[in-house]
């Protein structure tokens, strides 16, 4: 089967503690339309306490289990509610694929004084001042789960910056500690060096911070035994660092286990190629670029020269390391990273990348259940957020579950209208994709001589009138304008 991920979850997801059992409740569903792995939010306790949406780790051992923060459940759940939602849908045959956040900690429990140098924001690399003393909450001591699991103590050695210091205005502080000078490298130089990125920054060039986080990962897939990692940040962590945390994670475990990394840096392909060098191809990334062209192409309508789509991508230079996706809780409306799909070009993008042969795709919860939510906008008002379901979503998975295979040839002449043709394998019929951004059209393309004298129709049931294909494996595939049309054998 055609492997693809859902993102499970959304930043304002609902709360209560109800996530894990709603995923539970979902597997046989997910099944039936052919996702074969989901991405859980932050599992462990976050410094919001049940508020927390995941990525301001506090307790990496705490996957509600302890009263810490507030509260014993996650926002999402209890221990015992996501290990019964894993074990579903693994019974299922769906993998669990668990988001790690090993880039920072937040939340903690006692202040301790240490030196340091202030930096410029912009330019990381430009002290503001000389060395001198700050008080900071660099100490985690876990007094609500005690030594349970792990005795390991975090304190200012174990950081190279923060960005609160007691009595000084807010900024950047870079720590000096025992375990190298400066921020570690990083594969970009924006902002002089990337490597803080928000709270207390780990630095993962101690050597006790990177035992405890490996035997941190062993323990966690011990819990768990999660099939996948979804790497948050990594565009702000030394690539060093996770080509031994991957190498050490999949020999303590025995499994090959699948990672992507999160390196957003749309528009710069070139950047997520040097990542994927430097860790030696041990993880996949996901498509920042490409998301931001559907992003681009939904604004332009018309504008928009389809033929680029793929331009600059991650899928297109690196196919078997690229995750596609068409939105995700950063890109969402409201968050930091804004750039979504508009709601009519989305079924296009999802076409895009569920029903070609390239990238592993990663479907967006709320395009395949909706949600709504209000914030506040970047002016400080508050916006009502209504995310349609995506139409015929349901229909594209199952396009994609049933006829996305086999051989493929593109029909990429024209400005406004795609098409590719899937030729079907020794177990699966083909299929004949097409997509306008503008008219409606009606597309001449060969679907193979495998299918001569065959009848198509349209998948997503856009046409009540099916087509014949020629002796010589053609036919003419329409589409709505706007829209996709996928056509498939009656048989």
């Amino acid at each position: 089967m055609n492997p693809t991920m859902i993102q499970f979850f959304h930043w304002y997801s609902d709360g209560d503690a109800q996530l894990y059992d709603e995923i539970k409740n979902s597997a046989s569903y997910l099944k039936e339309l052919g996702i074969s792995a989901v991405w859980f939010p932050p599992a462990y306790k976050g410094a919001g306490g049940g508020y927390s949406v995941g990525y301001d780790p506090y307790d990496l051992y705490d996957l509600g289990e302890f009263d810490q923060k507030g509260t014993v459940p996650t926002k999402y759940g209890t221990k015992e509610q996501y290990l019964n939602s894993c074990k579903t849908l693994q019974k299922n045959g769906i993998s669990v694929i668990v988001d790690v956040v090993l880039d920072h900690k937040a939340g903690g429990d006692e202040k301790e004084k240490f030196h340091a140098v202030k930096v410029n924001p912009e330019n990381r690399q430009e002290n503001l001042s000389e060395p001198f003393e700050i008080e900071s909450y660099t100490q985690f001591t876990f007094p609500g789960r005690g030594e349970k699991y792990s005795n390991f103590k975090w304190d200012f050695q174990c950081f190279s910056g923060v960005d609160f210091a007691e009595g000084q205005e807010e900024g950047i502080y870079q720590i000096i500690n025992d375990h190298g000078e400066g921020w570690e490298e990083m594969i970009s130089d924006e902002k002089g060096n990337y490597d803080y990125l928000m709270f207390n920054d780990i630095d993962q060039r101690n050597p006790f911070v990177r035992e405890e986080l490996n035997n941190w990962g062993k323990w966690y897939h011990d819990q768990v035994h999660f099939d996948g990692v979804r790497l948050d940040a990594v565009k702000h962590q030394s690539p060093d660092f996770y080509k031994e945390w991957l190498y050490t994670l999949r020999a303590n475990t025995g499994k090959n286990i699948f990672a992507v990394g999160e390196y957003w840096a749309p528009g710069e392909v070139n950047l997520l190629e040097e990542y994927i060098e430097a860790t030696e191809g041990s993880m996949s990334l996901f498509d920042a670029s490409l998301q931001q062209n559907f992003h681009d192409a939904s604004l332009a309508g018309a504008e928009y020269d389809l033929r680029k789509i793929f331009d600059e991508t991650l899928t297109l230079v690196n196919p078997l390391l690229s995750v596609t996706l068409v939105d995700n809780h950063d890109t969402q409306p409201l968050q930091e990273l804004e750039a979504p799909v508009e709601k009519w070009f989305k079924p296009l993008a999802y076409a895009l990348i569920l029903l070609r042969k390239d990238g592993y795709p990663c479907v967006f919860y709320p395009d395949l259940f909706g949600a709504q939510y209000t914030d506040k906008d970047k002016e400080g008002n508050d916006q009502d957020i209504v995310l349609d379901k995506v139409e015929k979503i349901e229909e594209l998975l199952k396009a994609r579950k049933l006829f996305a295979y086999g051989d493929q040839r593109d029909y990429f002449e024209d400005a406004n209208c795609l098409g590719w043709v899937r030729e079907g394998d020794d177990e699966h019929n083909g299929c004949a994709v097409v997509l306008s951004n503008k008219d409606a059209y009606s597309k001449p393309m060969e679907i193979g001589t495998r299918y001569a004298g065959q009848t198509f129709y349209d998948f997503l049931g856009w046409f009540a009138d099916k087509i014949t294909i020629d002796e010589n494996g053609w036919a003419n595939f329409p589409v709505p304008a706007g829209n996709v049309s996928v056509w498939v054998p009656e048989n």
